[in-house]
């Protein structure tokens, strides 16, 4: 980062680097192309995000070998020609009342089978099948689950900013009053300081008290807060375009032994899944580190999602810390490492970490305690 505290800005050079990247990972997965639509990968690829998405065509076209071509409306072509990346590829617009689906056919192999953006419009895919029936599509994420993956130390360092403005925001969340207000009341909190400390979008609040915290994926309500209710706080969005996702769980007032009990599992079981991130291990040992603590305990079925997920210009994205994923990890992947242990109708508990593998192991994006802290 800069002495000003803002990120070092991504050149034409960068995008050329990732379309190139992306066209070439395409040939060697036997694609003839990639399709991107409006989204998190056209804004990684290229830097471009229409300022609204409609029925309107914007695609780019990524064959290697050949230049990138980014099909947009003519309305949109002035700001698609202000995009940081627009230098790096072709603009080919289309007027209303034209086939834009003729525009974009002949930059396509008749025959190909292409990788798709996963939010790319049904009505795109099929107007592109109607006139090109021979060809066929797969998703990105199964085509090329690794597109961003692997970050760049640019990259990095406003993952590293996203986190440390999570922590901040932790660290100030633990001085507001928790029992007598409802569970929303902490949420917009959250949502406040996430702001303040530098988010242009907060993605998730998760508030859960009590009973509510054993639904891993709650949606902050109108349950009043009570002392003696565990609390789990999961909250994150992004800042310069980069995602944060942090969980910590806190108790109103003094825990039951059982409750510290609990969340000293899941602390174990968190700081193993950290200490096994290291390159060529493959994701799914990442889980197996840290439900092999949780089910030691006897709290395996209790424990019921995976253990991570990536994160970058989303908050959640490929690879994946679960069972049976066998890709292998690498310096500069980022992903989550969040077990938790759900007692349904009594309390959660889960602790989360965004982690970086580098090429002696895993660094934590994350600082605050993950110590049961207690609040009011």
């Amino acid at each position: 980062m800069s002495s000003q505290n803002q990120p070092v800005p991504f050149t034409a050079a960068d995008y050329r680097a990732r379309m190139t990247r992306a066209a070439e990972s395409a040939a060697a997965a036997g694609l003839a192309g990639v399709l991107v639509a409006p989204g998190p990968d056209l804004v990684y690829l290229t830097g471009y995000q229409p300022t609204a998405i409609t029925e309107r065509l914007t695609v780019l076209v990524l064959t290697a070998g050949q230049d990138p071509v980014l099909v947009v409306p003519t309305l949109e072509a002035p700001d698609a020609e202000k995009a940081v990346g627009a230098p790096a590829l072709t603009l080919r617009d289309w007027t209303d009342g034209k086939d834009p689906y003729a525009v974009t056919a002949p930059l396509l192999d008749a025959q190909g089978r292409f990788g798709i953006s996963d939010n790319a419009w049904a009505m795109h895919l099929l107007g592109l099948q109607q006139l090109l029936p021979a060809t066929s599509y797969a998703s990105l994420t199964e085509a090329l689950p690794m597109l961003r993956a692997v970050k760049d130390a640019h990259e990095l360092d406003r993952l590293a900013a996203a986190g440390a403005a999570a922590d901040a925001t932790y660290e100030e969340i633990l001085k507001v009053r928790f029992s007598g207000r409802k569970e929303t009341d902490v949420a917009a909190d959250l949502a406040r300081l996430l702001t303040e400390f530098g988010h242009s979008q907060v993605d998730f609040t998760v508030v859960g008290s009590g009973p509510n915290g054993a639904n891993p994926h709650h949606e902050a309500g109108d349950r009043i807060i009570e002392r003696g209710d565990m609390v789990v706080l999961d909250f994150g969005g992004l800042k310069h375009g980069y995602g944060s996702d942090t969980s910590r769980t806190v108790h109103v007032g003094e825990p039951t032994p059982e409750e510290q009990r609990v969340h000293d599992i899941v602390r174990e079981a968190q700081a193993a899944g950290c200490n096994a991130v290291r390159p060529g291990v493959a994701c799914q040992e990442i889980d197996r580190a840290a439900r092999a603590v949780v089910t030691e305990f006897g709290y395996g079925e209790r424990f019921i999602h995976r253990t991570g997920h990536g994160i970058g210009v989303t908050t959640h994205e490929p690879p994946y810390m679960i069972e049976g994923e066998e890709q292998p990890l690498v310096p500069g992947m980022c992903f989550s490492v969040e077990p938790g242990i759900y007692l349904p109708g009594r309390f959660g508990v889960r602790i989360e970490d965004i982690v970086t593998v580098t090429e002696a192991g895993g660094r934590r994006l994350n600082a605050t305690a993950r110590e049961l802290a207690i609040v009011e």
